[in-house]
């Protein structure tokens, strides 16, 4: 077949690349495929001349083109191939892009924290009773994770749909922030995370797992939606963080851990440990996440310690609430040496709590510039990673 040029009126042809036949002379046959139906006679636009499988115009023509049946029949295939090529690109380009929105969404830095929480909760209850395990029960704690997951989705979500206007000052690399992500989507993501944590476990971990889960979405939900919104009051924020990132997750996991391997709850002293150490990091946490928002939170008039107290006075204050955390867990280690491996538990809490002072003091070098206050934040978090790695060797 050839790709035929005659007039300006008729050199357009449509994008899904149909095949044009053409003859040499003043006659031009124009063989088309999956064309529209033809209008009325007389009222053919200048860029179709033909619609049906053969068709054929008569008139003048200033020039005709021919080529070889082979070489063009190539250059079709090749156009052809171009176009599906493209299309298969954007669309690989807009699923990635919509991947790495709904990542952003789900803040990669609280999945860690939950992750590691629940794998490190669920290893201490099967080294303590390691005639009990059963691998089976690999996936029902896979199951319980993904649950977790899907909460802290929920929450975190609920939290950026209601935030839009101060994540445009405070995050706007988060993608309803950045315009990556409708509010429509955002509804759609939080509600199938709530819909699916729910399922899974009412299924596996029976009703009282069910009503813990239903208390984390619950109060999730009153910390950031109108009309309660309990955010805005520091100590309502702190306490339903601590609650839900510190007892209800320690809490819940080791419970539920338990349970599956036909056990009756009973608190072990590692557990009760875990669970009061990361309450009041939890609490740190809660005070600290505020320091970077400082400018939007002020914008928008939400109070918080930060904005009441500064961000060097916050910092400090985090940074002591920390250090005694780590006092108290080297104290526990030394008058409590049957229940923990003190020659584990000194040595890492000492050395993380060189690493908070050493940072404590680079946030004071740097003059707390905002790009200092978020390396302290993410390097507080790093701390609370690192606790639960540990945990299961203490």
């Amino acid at each position: 077949m050839a790709l035929l040029s005659s007039s300006p009126s008729s050199s357009s042809h449509p994008a899904s690349c149909p095949r044009f036949a053409a003859t040499t002379g003043r006659n031009i046959s124009i063989a088309v495929g999956h064309c529209p139906p033809l209008p009325a006679k007389g009222k053919l636009p200048g860029s179709l001349r033909a619609c049906s499988p053969k068709f054929s115009l008569r008139g003048p023509v200033s020039r005709v083109h021919t080529r070889s049946p082979g070489r063009s029949s190539r250059f079709v295939i090749s156009a052809c191939s171009k176009a599906d090529a493209a299309g298969s690109s954007i669309l690989t380009t807009t699923l990635a892009e919509f991947r790495d929105s709904c990542w952003r969404f789900l803040r990669p830095h609280t999945i860690r924290g939950t992750a590691l929480g629940s794998i490190a909760l669920v290893a201490k209850a099967l080294v303590e009773n390691p005639d009990l395990i059963n691998w089976w029960l690999t996936i029902k704690a896979f199951y319980g994770l993904v649950a977790l997951i899907c909460g802290n989705g929920y929450i975190v979500g609920i939290n950026q749909i209601y935030d839009i206007g101060i994540d445009k000052v405070n995050k706007p690399y988060l993608p309803i922030a950045a315009g990556d992500l409708s509010v429509q989507s955002a509804w759609v993501l939080v509600l199938l995370f709530a819909a699916a944590g729910l399922v899974i476990v009412a299924v596996n971990f029976g009703p009282f797992i069910t009503s813990l889960y239903c208390l984390g979405l619950f109060l999730g939900t009153i910390y950031s939606v109108p009309p309660f919104r309990l955010k805005r009051y520091p100590v309502a924020a702190f306490l339903i963080i601590a609650t839900v990132r510190g007892f209800l997750l320690n809490f819940g996991v080791y419970y539920a851990t338990r349970a599956a391997l036909g056990l009756t709850f009973k608190w072990s002293a590692p557990v009760t440990f875990i669970t009061a150490f990361v309450t009041l990091f939890a609490l740190v946490i809660a005070i600290t996440k505020d320091l970077p928002d400082v400018e939007g939170d002020r914008k928008f008039q939400i109070s918080t310690l930060a904005t009441k107290l500064g961000v060097r006075n916050i910092s400090f204050l985090g940074s002591g609430l920390l250090l005694a955390n780590y006092l108290g867990a080297v104290v526990v280690a030394i008058y409590m040496p049957q229940a923990f491996r003190w020659n584990v538990m000194v040595p890492a809490h000492a050395f993380l709590a060189l690493g908070l002072i050493f940072q404590t003091w680079i946030l004071e070098q740097a003059k707390y510039s905002k790009e200092a206050i978020s390396q302290f934040y993410r390097f507080i978090w790093n701390l609370f990673y690192a606790e639960y790695i540990i945990f299961p060797l203490i």
